[in-house]
């Protein structure tokens, strides 16, 4: 009997503390309030810790309407430091009022003003403090700046509130959201009749993580040059839009992008759409003759030619399945292989087109990367156009050789050739250097991914070559010559095509793809323009993009301290002393 009386004591005491705990938590949800602690946003990085995006202390201005006594005098105070109309704040606080029930409204916390400048805040709290006043609240929030403007604008992208946090909207915001914002904490509060914040349920608070450091492969020196030079040429041949994109072939690292039009990151009111879109990725254009390195790799790889096998390029007249494909530049005769791409003959690589056939040529766009997306950590890419040999016309394989019928990413295009500077191995762009933790732990890093060897090495190698002349007086762009150091490249001149159909007069996209030292390169670069302006220089991709290759590069290797050739600098010095001579 005494041991069943005291079982049932102990039962009725489990029972008194279960009821205690539950009339606790009853305690806490009807008296206190939930507060959400956000997460400070993680910044953005180049590559040397230079600041992209960060984030500005900032005061949200709330008004706990329970403990407020002098409405008219805090009103007053309020719109005076926050510079808003009194009449506005009067009737915010006026809402708030017990009705005749006695009983608040549906929350007595009141939201005045979201980022308020942390200077701002203080002075509004000194005055509060001085009169006297109470229910004024200061919680801590964050806004997002960008301390560049508009430089890189497309890839660092934005963000936008919502829910009172921040989220991505575009570019590296975007894409590496759920690694830069962090997690929210949580705080539960109870305040007395005075206002005075009562510390009994502290031990719910769980406290936010801040969100991670993003560090991008971008350097902002070399984003700088390629950026002034893009500003010059845009000035100089006003072109629809332009893009510029600067990598490393053997790792795939971007180390600048650049996109015209732009806008600041800091002043996006009123913005176009066209502003913001980043080209690079977004955009699709039929590459030129930039593409004529793809045939001639297929016919290279494929045993049908060797760099000396000539090709007969009929005099600038090919006749082909009931239309005649012309050379732009000239009307040439027997060229070898390696001249085709030198001198830019769209017949001599039409048929270079035709000896591969059309499943063949298509399988090696395909293996170029042309028709999937890169894979480029940035938001918003595009796969372009490839369409299949089943639904290709009579001419298509006379025409898709020399880069028509095809639509390409500024981006496709650059990796492209990155992978013919890089022996034949296609990696994957790189824009993200790494992750690291608030407390500085790697989170992530990106190694170079090659994706698969798209063509033998001594087949790139052999391309190389051919690209080597591309840039001297034998070929069509001399304008990409950098003292000291050993070029190759590929000009393009793609006739704009009419959302009619068939192609405009005299309206091109405009472009050179380039790497250096041609024989170890450190540098990869495609310049490209839509629709310029000439004026007195020719229309032509070694005459306008080529020129602004040539000073990015200039500038590119003086900062990055790449030592030239000394022969090379002997030879410019010997040909620059005979050119003297002719001209006296």
């Amino acid at each position: 009997m005494a041991l069943g009386f005291t079982v049932f004591s102990l039962r009725l005491i489990d029972l008194q503390v279960a009821r205690a705990e539950f009339y606790k938590v009853l305690a806490v949800e009807k008296h206190s309030t939930q507060q959400t602690i956000y997460a400070r946003r993680g910044p953005v990085t180049d590559i040397n810790g230079v600041p992209l995006a960060s984030n500005e202390p900032v005061k949200t201005v709330v008004i706990d309407a329970s403990v407020v006594r002098s409405p008219d005098a805090l009103a007053e105070v309020l719109a005076r430091h926050l510079e808003l109309p009194l009449d506005q704040v009067r009737e915010r606080l006026a809402r708030q009022k017990p009705g005749v029930d006695g009983k608040m409204g549906p929350s007595p916390y009141i939201v005045i003003k979201k980022e308020v400048p942390e200077q701002v805040a203080e002075a509004l709290r000194e005055e509060i403090s001085k009169k006297n006043l109470r229910g004024l609240v200061f919680e801590q929030d964050s806004v997002r700046v960008y301390p560049n403007g508009s430089m890189l604008c497309h890839v660092v992208g934005f963000v936008s509130r919502m829910g009172g946090g921040l989220k991505g909207v575009e570019g590296v915001e975007r894409s590496m959201d759920d690694y830069l914002k962090g997690h929210d904490g949580v705080r539960f509060t109870e305040r007395d009749r005075t206002g005075k914040e009562m510390p009994a349920f502290r031990h719910l608070e769980r406290p936010p993580r801040d969100g991670n450091t993003v560090k991008l492969t971008v350097d902002m020196v070399l984003q700088d040059i390629v950026e002034s030079e893009m500003d010059a040429a845009v000035k100089q041949f006003r072109p629809k839009m332009a893009t510029c994109i600067l990598m490393r072939p053997a790792t795939g690292e971007i180390l600048a992008m650049v996109n015209r039009p732009h806008y600041n990151l800091n002043q996006r009111e009123g913005v176009p759409d066209d502003a913001r879109k980043n080209r690079a990725i977004m955009d699709m254009i039929e590459p030129g003759s930039t593409f004529k390195v793809v045939t001639t790799a297929g016919a290279l790889d494929s045993k049908l030619v060797r760099p000396e096998t000539s090709i007969f390029c009929e005099h600038g007249h090919f006749s082909y399945g009931g239309t005649v494909l012309h050379d732009s530049h000239h009307g040439y005769g027997d060229l070898t292989v390696n001249d085709v791409i030198v001198k830019s003959s769209n017949i001599g690589v039409a048929k270079l087109g035709i000896m591969l056939g059309d499943q063949r040529l298509y399988e090696y766009i395909r293996r170029f990367g042309f028709g999937d997306r890169t894979g480029v950590q940035l938001p918003g890419e595009i796969r372009g156009i490839i369409h299949p040999p089943h639904s290709w016309s009579k001419i298509s394989i006379t025409h898709i050789p020399m880069g028509h019928e095809v639509g390409a990413t500024p981006m496709q295009i650059v990796s492209a050739l990155c992978t013919v500077a890089n022996r034949g191995k296609l990696i994957t762009p790189q824009i993200i250097s790494s992750i690291t933790s608030a407390t500085g732990e790697t989170i992530a890093s990106y190694p170079p991914v090659e994706v698969r060897q798209v063509v033998p090495p001594e087949v790139a190698d052999a391309l190389v070559n051919a690209l080597r002349e591309v840039v001297s007086k034998k070929g069509t762009a001399a304008l990409a010559h950098v003292p000291g150091f050993s070029v190759a490249g590929k000009t393009g001149t793609a006739q704009k095509t009419s959302p009619n159909g068939g192609y405009e007069h005299g309206r091109y996209v405009v472009s050179f793809a380039g790497f250096l030292p041609a024989e170890k390169p450190e540098l990869c670069a495609l310049v490209l323009m839509d629709d310029p302006v000439p004026g007195s220089t020719p229309n032509y991709g070694g005459y306008i993009a080529a020129p602004v290759f040539s000073k990015i590069a200039q500038r590119a290797v003086r900062y990055l301290n790449l030592p030239p050739n000394p022969d090379l600098i002997k030879l410019s010095g010997t040909l620059a002393q005979n050119e003297d001579g002719r001209r006296r």
